[in-house]
């Protein structure tokens, strides 16, 4: 009888460290020295170390080495909401900055939906970014609880963009300046010929409590008081549905709205066609891509996002530096489009 033959499978084993450098005949320190600050190896051997790397197919484990080093070598990045397409336009903007100074970043989201609708912090998720010890820390967007973040040390830079710490003394803010983007909004309404102007919003934490203070400055501002009305929303194209949806069955409807965000404009311009309506004019705040689908044309107040994330980098590489608690505000610009078309 034969015996029966059996195939060996050969997996192919991972270019390491160790090999990457004798095939460049340099010191590993010095192949982990190319990845992790290029600028300090010269031309010739830095050449010779990526020559190498590319024929092993090898690539930095940047995680491992960050916890066998404890040094942090890597930009830990938390994002409040995946799904707003403002902190998916910063997150990309921060990570081609990160990329243009040879920084690497790694991103999670922080928060998870609730069953009852309300986001809630992933602290297990949070708990595991701080684990791997990253050099330096960005939050995108507003999380309702920081706390988690006490215990990265101290010396390890945390830089909030697009929102307002909270409870997080040490934290640095990068973000527009709402009070100048409502300013914005209401001076163009009023140009228009509107004075019975309303907003929705304030009720997704400080930085919409921000926009809504700043909506009743700029009324006030304009000597319409009279016509102040808000109703509460978060940052959610359903809240703004559901709030819209009140204004406008009550007995003083707006002739314009002011939303918090774009999402919130959008819900409202639903609730808008739901009943009909067709003369109320219609801002949003963040310019998000959303604002210029030509079926939306959505007049909006742009943060420009990548001055927001071009200085967020500077900080979190340690560029510039910036007291605890220090903040920077981008200048916003108005951008006009079919939905405030509306004149009274």
């Amino acid at each position: 009888m034969r015996a029966s033959s059996k195939k060996t499978e050969v997996v192919a084993k991972r270019a390491t460290i160790r090999d990457v450098a004798a095939r460049a005949g340099v010191s590993k320190s010095l192949v982990s020295l190319v990845f992790s600050d290029p600028a300090a190896v010269s031309a010739d051997k830095k050449r010779r170390v990526l020559k190498a790397a590319e024929d092993l197919n090898f690539t930095p484990n940047f995680l491992a080495r960050s916890l066998a080093t404890g040094s942090g070598i890597f930009v830990g990045i938390l994002v409040a909401d995946l799904h707003n397409p403002l902190f998916a336009e910063i997150v990309d903007f921060v990570r081609l900055e990160l990329e243009g100074a040879g920084e690497y970043g790694f991103m999670t989201s922080a928060m998870l939906p609730g069953l009852d609708g309300v986001p809630r912090l992933d602290s297990r998720t949070v708990n595991a970014l701080i684990d791997l010890r990253p050099r330096s820390v960005l939050v995108v967007g507003s999380i309702s609880d920081l706390s988690p973040l006490d215990k990265i040390p101290a010396d390890v830079q945390i830089v909030v963009a697009s929102a307002i710490p909270s409870k997080l003394k040490r934290a640095i803010s990068v973000r527009t300046d709402d009070s100048q983007g409502m300013a914005l909004i209401v001076d163009h309404l009023v140009e228009r010929g509107h004075k019975n102007i309303a907003h929705i919003g304030g009720g997704g934490g400080k930085v919409s409590l921000g926009r809504a203070k700043a909506y009743e400055d700029a009324m006030n501002a304009n000597g319409l008081k009279k016509y102040i009305h808000i109703e509460d929303a978060d940052f959610t194209e359903k809240s703004g549905y559901k709030a819209a949806l009140k204004m406008l069955k009550g007995s003083k409807r707006p002739t314009a709205i002011t939303a918090a965000n774009d999402l919130v404009a959008i819900g409202i311009e639903d609730a808008i066609k739901e009943m009909g309506l067709s003369n109320i004019a219609l801002t949003g705040y963040d310019n998000t891509y959303l604002a210029d689908i030509k079926t939306i044309s959505l007049t909006s107040v742009d943060q420009d996002n990548a001055e927001i994330a071009a200085q967020a980098v500077k900080w979190l590489t340690g560029v510039e530096s910036i007291k605890a608690g220090g903040q920077f505000l981008v200048q916003p610009r108005l951008i006009i489009r079919d939905s405030s078309s509306a004149r009274y």
